[in-house]
């Protein structure tokens, strides 16, 4: 019997194998749907990559998209998801924002925002109601959050239809609702991600809102795919002008949108990332836009932006087309010390990878990366850089998901479902896909949207969640076997604003320079751990590990004597009174009480 079992064991192997290989064959492609339930049976055992934590830890909140007869499009694209400590006690808690209903999309309970405290357990506890963030009179899309007056507690900024809305924190526990006060309400507007940024070096965050198309529940939109009602495309909608608010200092902000130059700049548009693309030490902004050209803002030091996409070769693709972008994010795929940015679209559109080249325009690296062949048949949302096994090479993250159930009626390669993704960089920004190995989410199927990277269990390995319309969502915790050393930067800055965004982190390690941002934005309609987590690879707990911060505000400062595999807090130090960009040495860090020093420590109170 058991010698039968195992010739019949074998036989089928090698049958999956025949099927596997006649489908890549046909399909072009090694991801193909003949391959994935037999590609889980042939893969060899390996130690998985990451782990499903939501219900162990607690969670139990479902997104509410409103979904109803009539498909307005807005039912599709919510919603988003945060990384913050929302009470400073060193763990990451995790923000979800909800949908809404429908004029035909009721829902049976209340439609709630959900905040998440972590308890240190690895357990989640939900705040939202407690904190005064659980109900918000719109229908809700994403959310940024930063720490807009300086007062050492993250804020949230909560975007949707037709208006949007800002939580200032009051540092016990609570949230205020100051929108009106604060001028950001953004009212008539179909607001989609938001970034905070300070695009003036003033050392106050501004944020920039991108408005996706005009839209209204009176005004319905009839489209069939195969003969069934389905979501019309996107370009039945109207693009709209993005929003810049000036951060006045007082609790209010300014519309700076028509000096800036953004208020003309008319457009589908949906993700953001803001980095200093240059290297002139000012903040500029990627702007990905759905089916209306993507947007390359360079600041212009004096409020106000150019678009340089046509020019820098972003914002079409290479037969002129705009194609469907919607997550965004920056990193240097390539060490070269330069932002890239990969940008999700449609399925038969693939994600962009897009790499910066110096003074000429970026080069599109979709084809030679491998992204054209691994995501041709996924429509992508959420995206983020990460190195998840800190070998120092940053891979990628992107969550997927079509927005019709219809299309599998007309298409057998594409699926209204769709795998994660976990693509492993090999140094030369040539991805893999290691879906075999990265555990059963990136083998199961989702209608996925927001996605937020965060260490939440303060181990030193990159984690995730991601959101579902009209579902739970999923907390990703990275089990992987740590083979490399990493190294972790809490900043804080002074004369910058408090969150050092815009800030340059560049690590040396083994005659390595490793170069990381403190972005704005990023992603889809979501918010990431402030810390930035830099993988080093192998190297000894001896090596003489150093780094330089260029703060948002211009200054460097220089640490020395560094040790790998623990997070330290570096607060910005003063410049010399007759220099405003004076390089401030740290020889040594050293633990230390008085916190304008570096402050060290390996690991966050309650890491598990």
């Amino acid at each position: 019997m058991s010698e039968h079992r195992s010739t019949d064991g074998r036989r089928s192997v090698v049958m999956a194998i025949v099927r596997c290989f006649l489908a890549t064959v046909l399909s072009g492609s090694c991801f193909n749907p003949l391959c994935d339930s037999e590609a889980q049976r042939v893969a060899p055992e390996a130690q998985q990559i990451f782990m499903d934590a939501t219900e162990q830890a607690g969670i139990t909140w479902r997104q509410f998209a409103g979904e109803s007869p009539d498909r307005f499009l807005i039912e599709t694209m919510g919603g988003g998801a945060a990384f913050l400590d929302l009470d400073g006690d060193g763990l990451l808690d995790i923000f979800f924002v909800n949908g809404g209903e429908t004029p035909r999309g009721k829902s049976s309970s209340p439609v709630r925002n959900a905040l998440y405290r972590n308890l240190g357990n690895g357990k989640f506890e939900d705040l939202a109601a407690k904190a005064g963030v659980d109900r918000i009179g719109f229908y809700g899309m994403g959310v940024a959050v930063a720490d807009f007056d300086n007062d050492g507690f993250p804020d949230l900024y909560v975007t949707g239809f037709p208006f949007s809305a800002l939580f200032h924190n009051n540092r016990d526990g609570t949230f205020t609702d100051v929108t009106e006060q604060a001028g950001v309400r953004n009212a008539e507007r179909w607001a989609a991600s938001a970034a905070w940024f300070d695009f003036d070096r003033d050392g106050l965050l501004d944020l920039v809102v991108t408005n996706y198309a005009q839209f209204s529940f009176a005004d319905e939109k009839k489209c069939e795919i195969g003969g069934v009602r389905a979501y019309c495309a996107q370009t039945s909608y109207i693009g709209m002008p993005l929003t810049l608010f000036h951060n006045e200092g007082n609790g209010r902000f300014a519309d700076v949108s028509a000096h800036s130059g953004m208020a003309k700049l008319v457009g589908r548009a949906l993700g953001v990332a803001a980095v200093d693309v240059n290297e002139d030490g000012w903040t500029d902004l990627f702007v990905a836009r759905d089916a209306s050209a993507n947007l390359l803002l360079i600041n212009q030091k004096d409020g106000t932006f150019q678009d340089v996409g046509s020019e820098a070769e972003v914002a079409y693709d290479a037969a002129g087309v705009a194609k469907a972008g919607m997550g965004v994010d920056a990193g240097d795929v390539n060490e070269d010390g330069r932002p890239d940015f990969v940008v999700t679209n449609f399925n038969d559109q693939y994600h962009s990878l897009l790499v910066g080249a110096g003074s000429g325009p970026y080069n599109d690296q979709t084809v030679a990366s491998g992204l054209a062949r691994l995501t041709k048949k996924f429509v992508g949302w959420g995206a983020h850089f990460i190195d998840f096994d800190n070998d120092g090479n940053l891979d990628l993250l992107i969550v997927n998901g079509h927005i019709n159930q219809a299309i599998e009626s007309t298409r057998m390669d594409v699926k209204y479902k769709e795998p994660p993704l976990l693509l492993r960089n090999d140094g030369n920004a040539a991805f893999r896909d290691m879906r075999e190995r990265a555990g059963k989410v990136f083998q199961s199927n989702y209608s996925a949207r927001g996605l937020a990277i965060g260490d939440w269990n303060n181990d030193g390995r990159a984690d995730a969640v991601f959101t579902c319309p009209n579902g739970p969502p999923v907390l990703l915790k990275n089990i992987s076997e740590p083979e490399n050393s990493w190294i972790g930067f809490e900043l804080q800055g002074t004369t910058s604003n408090r969150d050092a965004i815009g800030a340059k982190i560049t690590v040396e390690a083994d005659r390595r320079k490793l170069v990381r941002w403190m972005t704005g934005g990023s992603s889809y309609l979501s918010s990431h751990d402030k810390r930035v987590l830099v993988g080093l690879g192998p190297v000894s707990a001896s090596s003489n590990l150093r780094a330089e911060i260029r703060w948002p505000n211009g200054n460097v400062q220089r640490l020395t004597g560094l040790k790998p595999n623990r997070y330290y807090h570096v607060v910005e130090a003063r410049p010399a009174p007759q220099g405003n960009a004076a390089a401030l040495d740290n020889p040594n860090c050293r633990r230390s009480s008085n916190k304008l020093d570096v402050r060290c420590s390996r690991r966050r109170p309650g890491s598990q």
